[in-house]
């Protein structure tokens, strides 16, 4: 490959037709992959039927892959800057496809879990290197908020349909056809994005710090893992100790990044104007925005018995509401101050979560997807612009690294949004039930008050069954306050940020 020079060509370069048909190239990527974080759940029951994992086994074969994604972007971000950003996304677009359709044809649970890690680290390479390709691309600052737009755009869409489409293929095929639905996309890309997607890499290229490696990959794995831990069974020792671990190895990947000439991850950057601030406010909102997920998707299937399908049927609305929040961002930020775009969403989701609260075990469907759909609406201008702030402050010769951190640090705030709301909602739902003649299992979990319930009688278990309920939703309302009261401080703080000059 021939080495490119950095872009230097002015930031009022505009984009032609075919940088926007490069674009759509991307946009497919940054769909599968977030499609891929939910497509697999539908299969779930008849993964477990074919290969008979254990419980233990079924949960990995979902959490490996969000693991190894998280903990590895930092790492292929900052390979992009070196070895080029095209480069990367051909090289891992190739590795997914082969490892996708290995995955449908495990003959074993533990291969799968195999396969599915290898899916996360091919699936690391995909977002930074979508974002990365998208600054260099688009250096007009208007066209390239348009295009973060559109991608984040993508990205919601991936997940409003991953539900739909996994339980369609699912009613016609096996369960590893979900797998197999990244092949064709993947061969499109590596036979689309040599011919429309330009190369970028510094002249002047570092090695990449291995040591610096394997700190960020404990430090994000260890953290993942511990959040997620305390959101499914609650505060415990190992989850506890893997926060604080992970932790102080994140703390040893910042003074060992501080100390080298070409760092993974170049801590400089947080002293751009804005870009810290993006990255946080990025962090926060997708921590009300997936613990808003995480406790609604439940309310659906324990509360008002939906199935999966029918539950993602009326998830998929909220999705919208992001797509359209973040492709109206880049044209009111043309007469308005991100600043006040981002506030101004960030105080509508908090109307959103206000709806949330007025929710009951017997409110209609109608008031829970009006609350949900507001609250996304209000974050997709956030979504985007904080994005576009991240790899838009960055010099293009760190703009992977960059895109690395405006992928994770959602990654991060998602799982700490369902932790601690997902806790909250826990802890509310046992008081409200400590007064209650309830198996001890179903104080713990709706879902085990779901399942003690059909071993009653009728009329016992009715009973049971409606305390659990509004205890859960009782939870929720006191989560969705936590997170009204979070989205309309930042708001505040984001607003009244005054304007600074790069």
């Amino acid at each position: 490959m021939t080495e490119t020079p950095p872009d230097t060509s002015p930031v009022s370069e505009r984009a032609g037709s075919r940088t926007w048909a490069g674009l759509a190239v991307l946009c497919v990527v940054a769909l599968l992959a977030s499609l891929e974080l939910t497509v697999t759940h539908l299969a779930l029951p008849a993964i477990g039927a074919d290969l008979a994992p254990s419980g233990a086994q079924l949960l990995w074969i979902v959490d490996v892959y969000a693991f190894l994604l998280a903990g590895s972007m930092l790492a292929m971000g900052s390979l992009g800057d070196r070895i080029g950003r095209r480069r990367l996304l051909m090289i891992g677009s190739a590795a997914y496809g082969v490892a996708s359709v290995v995955a449908a044809y495990a003959p074993t649970a533990e291969a799968l879990i195999a396969v599915r890690a290898l899916l996360g680290v091919a699936g690391a390479t995909l977002m930074p290197s979508t974002l990365s390709l998208t600054a260099t691309m688009f250096r007009d600052a208007r066209q390239r908020a348009v295009a973060v737009g559109i991608v984040i755009a993508s990205v919601s869409g991936g997940t409003a349909i991953g539900p739909l489409v996994g339980g369609a293929l699912l009613e016609r095929y096996w369960w590893g056809s979900v797998f197999l639905l990244g092949v064709p996309v993947m061969v499109l890309i590596l036979v689309l994005g040599p011919a429309l997607l330009p190369e970028y890499r510094p002249a002047a290229v570092g090695r990449l710090d291995l040591a610096s490696v394997v700190l960020s990959l404990g430090a994000v794995l260890l953290l993942v893992y511990g959040l997620k831990e305390i959101a499914a069974h609650g505060m415990g020792v190992t989850p506890l100790i893997a926060v604080v671990a992970g932790l102080a190895i994140g703390l040893a990947f910042l003074r060992r990044q501080r100390s080298l000439a070409d760092p993974v991850v170049d801590v400089t950057l947080f002293r751009a104007p804005g870009f810290a601030v993006a990255v946080a406010t990025l962090a926060v909102g997708i921590f009300v925005l997936w613990g808003a997920n995480y406790y609604i998707a439940q309310h659906l299937q324990l509360v008002r018995g939906l199935s999966p399908l029918d539950a993602g049927l009326y998830t998929a609305p909220s999705a919208l509401g992001v797509i359209a929040g973040s492709l109206l961002a880049p044209r009111l930020v043309r007469r308005i101050r991100p600043g006040v775009v981002i506030g101004t969403g960030l105080a509508v989701s908090a109307v959103g979560f206000a709806v949330l609260t007025q929710l009951r075990a017997d409110s209609g469907l109608g008031l829970l997807v009006t609350g949900s759909v507001i609250v996304s609406a209000g974050l997709g201008p956030m979504m985007a612009l904080a994005t576009d702030q991240v790899v838009g402050a960055a010099p293009p010769h760190r703009a992977g690294a960059a895109a690395a951190l405006s992928s994770m640090a959602p990654q991060l705030g998602g799982a700490l949004g369902i932790a601690v709301l997902g806790s909250i909602v826990a802890a509310v739902y046992r008081g409200e039930l400590a007064g209650h003649p309830v198996p001890e299992g179903a104080r713990e979990t709706l879902g085990e008050a779901v399942a003690a319930a059909g071993e009653l009688p009728a009329a016992e278990g009715a009973a049971m069954l409606a305390a659990a309920r509004d205890a859960f939703v009782s939870g929720i309302g006191v989560a969705a306050t936590v997170s009204a009261v979070l989205a309309a401080v930042l708001a505040v703080l984001v607003a009244a940020r005054p304007r600074r000059r790069a």
